[in-house]
């Protein structure tokens, strides 16, 4: 592809859209004769072409009489039908009146800037084609013009198909379509007579008695006769009857899709843009769907995941500090620090940020220490002591931090 042959104007500047860099200027197209040709255009003509020979030269002559004469006549007219109506809607020009009055399709089209218009049509006014336009016309890419009552752009006419030329363009689609089921029936005809009853389709004149007898078979009567053999005859019936089955079930589907469109009331074109404004409502829906769905998940995960952090006991720091100049007071005194120190230490295992059920093992170590502080009791020479000390005249009486015994002025 050779990119230096076409010239290329700027529409924007260097900063901006990539959109909007460089667009090919290029003169619009008169209608589908104008260069380059389209490949389905070929393809088309092509097949047409091959269609018609081997229906008009090899297997309408076989029949036998009448039937050849009605051949004749019902695949002649829909052929006919089709290469008139083919040829006209690819002749006519569709494009809009104003453009067509402007007769500008030599000269390459006028600019259009996205920074200064958002569409190439608005307000009725067509920026390319610099013309007012009606409101039913759509500026086309490929043939870069305005074509009135755009319905689309057709690859095998190559042109567009508008107001001027959708019934020629829905007349050759039509007698296309009766023109193929008319040649499958004549190739299945002449293809199942050829096993059952070869002799019925040997009644032509050039049949003569020197090719009744074998296996000859003549293909381009009347005009030219040319011989041929079974093997060739039935393999061209099998690729024709393969290749009009194609064309048949082509030209059915675009047939039926235009009847649909004429039962709606609508245009190719306004199908094509209620169809992917539907997608896009599609997919708005869908993302939307999902962003509820993930915001509903994280919300649930949220619920289940979150955890009471908080410590069961309030973490504080202790100390057992008593004076120990006393036999009974240090005894006790230390007794009470080896289970104070005992039970902190559990604690604090507990309430090191601790997240979740606390375990049995740790509450059972917990329990059992606060049981057997509050379970414990002072033994029987101890609480005789205790009265004995208790009893003492003019004594003033200390209470232990603690509140499990009394200081005396001695003990100090």
């Amino acid at each position: 592809m050779n990119c230096f042959s076409q010239r290329f104007r700027r529409t924007a500047p260097m900063r901006g859209g990539s959109r909007n860099d460089l667009v090919p200027s290029k003169p619009a197209r008169m209608n589908g004769w104008s260069w380059p040709p389209q490949a389905f255009q070929v393809v088309g003509w092509l097949v047409y072409s091959y269609l018609a020979i081997v229906s008009f030269g090899i297997y309408i002559p076989l029949l036998p009489q009448p039937w050849n004469h009605v051949a004749y006549a019902l695949v002649g007219v829909a052929f006919f039908v089709h290469f008139l109506s083919h040829v006209t809607a690819v002749s006519i020009d569709p494009a809009d009146a104003s453009v067509r009055a402007k007769q500008s399709y030599s000269s390459p089209m006028p600019l259009f800037d996205r920074t200064k218009q958002p569409h190439v049509i608005q307000n009725l006014h067509c920026y390319l084609c610099d013309v007012r336009v009606g409101p039913k016309v759509k500026h086309c890419g490929v043939c870069n013009k305005c074509v009135e009552d755009f319905d689309h752009h057709c690859k095998w006419l190559n042109n567009c198909v508008g107001g001027r030329n959708y019934w020629f363009f829905f007349l050759a689609l039509s007698s296309a379509a009766v023109g193929v089921i008319l040649l499958i029936v004549v190739v299945l005809f002449v293809f199942i007579q050829h096993y059952l009853d070869p002799h019925s389709l040997r009644t032509a004149p050039q049949f003569d008695s020197s090719v009744l007898g074998n296996t000859t078979w003549l293909v381009f009567l009347p005009l030219a006769p040319v011989k041929t053999n079974s093997a060739g005859l039935l393999t061209l019936a099998f690729v024709t009857v393969m290749l009009s089955a194609t064309c048949l079930v082509l030209l059915g589907h675009l047939l039926g899709f235009h009847l649909y469109l004429f039962y709606k009331g609508i245009s190719t074109f306004e199908y094509v843009k209620m169809q992917r404004q539907k997608e896009a409502r599609n997919r708005d829906s869908e993302t939307g769907n999902r962003r509820d769905s993930k915001s509903r998940k994280n919300t649930a995960e949220g619920e289940h995941g979150s955890v009471d952090c908080e410590p069961t006991f309030p973490q504080s720091s202790s100390s057992c500090k008593f004076d120990r100049k006393g036999r009974f007071t240090s005894r006790l005194s230390e007794s009470l620090c080896s289970e104070l120190e005992t039970f902190h230490k559990s604690s604090e295992k507990e309430n090191s940020f601790h997240c979740g059920p606390e375990d049995s093992t740790h509450r059972t170590e917990r329990d059992v220490s606060m049981t057997d502080i509050k379970s414990w009791r002072p033994d029987s020479n101890e609480e005789a002591q205790d009265t004995r000390v208790k009893s003492a005249d003019n004594v003033p009486g200390v209470q232990d931090p603690l509140g499990s015994s009394v200081m005396t002025p001695d003990d100090a």
